[in-house]
């Protein structure tokens, strides 16, 4: 049994370094662009005057860093290589993803809206998976020339982790002779919707509320007739570009059909496994790059003449933190290994329940050592001078959305007792 990194992945780590200070550093640095990561970053990255959206020169500093790493070859690393990536492992984007969070805030990786220099692409995933050959073209390829972006429309105002009694509805329609479907409901919390080509649209076609069954993805245009974004809710964590939508009347033709009809749950929850291993390994490495941030001030600052790490108070909070750091990072990579190790649909049958572990810990984590190097800093930590509330405020929506930390309980729960997974049938 060997925990150690692999060599030729230390040696991936020790290029992607290399990259940052050459690229990514300098960029931060060049026209002020570093009031995108200090105190003024809030201010800096929100239009405020445009319903809170994205600035447009923060958006296309991301855009520049990401071209940058797409041309070292870095951006699509965990891509099929068939679209130009290099088939990045779970492990290998776990180790990533966990080392790019340990350094703080910074241009090389800003996971307020998913930005990283090695690219998480769960719809390149899906496409590929569930997609025709020219859905493949038009949006994996066109995704990575920007041609083409999609936004997940799942959720709506009143069925979150249910999709099951979703009322955004589809019926039946041809038109000029074409067979399609008529669109009616709405949605809501749909990211990037100011920038996105395509909703990718969560419908019952069949069925009943409450069946799993019956639900069906339709990819429809946005801009489009009958498609409004009626608000953008403003967040803990700003700027925001999660609207609210209304959908009256949208017709697609078939041919906007992703996947098979009827199950486009199974779609919505093929690949959640590969965002919650990746995100958790981010938690946890900004849980560390805390403590590592507390430690080090508690040396230096010096209250009464004593140094503040010499107070069990300051001690054994950070301890507790360090311990369940290491713990999880463990358990992050095993699973991340494991789910290199089987085949895709096994995921769901056999270590569910793991990656369900890692990802509520960490979220739930990383708020908890953010907090506390808040206390540890004093005011300083209170302010926006220090990265810690920025920290807190993007991971604790990880504890509502990806999976809210109830509902991934109780998947382990359920694996624990033996109403799903390899237990199942076995516990009387």
């Amino acid at each position: 049994m060997d925990f150690a990194i692999p060599a030729d992945l230390q040696a991936y780590l020790d290029e992607l370094d290399a990259f940052i200070e050459a690229e990514i550093k300098p960029l931060e640095q060049q026209d002020d662009n570093i009031r995108f990561f200090d105190h003024r970053r809030e201010y800096a990255r929100t239009n405020f005057e445009a319903g809170g959206l994205p600035r447009e020169e923060w958006e296309e500093l991301l855009k520049e860093a990401t071209r940058r790493a797409d041309k070292a070859g870095h951006w699509r690393f965990s891509a099929p290589k068939k679209y130009g990536g290099k088939d990045g492992s779970n492990l290998w984007m776990a180790v990533v993803r966990d080392h790019f969070a340990r350094k703080g805030l910074g241009l090389h990786n800003d996971l307020q809206n998913e930005h990283s220099i090695v690219g998480n692409f769960p719809f390149v995933a899906m496409f590929d998976q569930w997609g025709t050959e020219k859905q493949k073209q038009e949006f994996i390829l066109g995704g990575f020339e920007r041609t083409r972006r999609v936004a997940f429309g799942l959720t709506e105002p009143h069925h979150g982790s249910d999709a099951t009694h979703m009322e955004t509805r589809a019926v039946r329609e041809t038109r000029d002779g074409i067979d399609g479907w008529l669109i009616n409901g709405e949605k809501m919390w749909i990211t990037g919707m100011h920038v996105a080509t395509h909703c990718a649209m969560f419908c019952r076609t069949s069925g009943e509320a409450g069946d799993a069954s019956g639900i069906t993805c339709l990819l429809v245009p946005n801009p489009t007739e009958g498609l409004e974004i009626e608000e953008w809710m403003w967040t803990f964590n700003m700027p925001t570009d999660h609207p609210r939508l209304s959908i009256k009347d949208v017709w697609v033709p078939d041919s906007a059909i992703l996947g098979v009809e009827g199950r486009g749950l199974a779609l919505a929850q093929s690949f959640v496994h590969q965002n919650r291993i990746r995100q958790a390994a981010s938690s946890c490495g900004a849980a560390q790059f805390c403590v590592d941030e507390s430690v080090r001030y508690a040396r230096t600052r010096k209250p009464f003449g004593e140094a503040l790490s010499k107070n069990q108070a300051i001690q054994f909070p950070m301890v507790e933190l360090a311990t369940q750091c290491e713990m999880l990072r463990l358990l992050i990579l095993k699973t991340a290994w494991e789910m290199d190790n089987m085949p895709h649909e096994e995921i769901e049958r056999t270590i569910s329940d793991k990656v369900s572990m890692c990802n509520y810990w960490a979220n739930r984590l990383v708020c908890e050592a953010a907090d506390r190097a808040m206390q540890v800093h004093g005011g300083i930590g209170y302010s926006r001078h220090k990265p810690f509330e920025h920290i807190y405020r993007h991971h604790r929506r990880y504890r509502i959305t990806e999976g809210s930390e109830e509902i991934q309980m109780r998947k382990v729960a359920a694996y624990l007792f033996g109403y799903l997974g390899p237990k199942k049938g076995t516990m009387g």
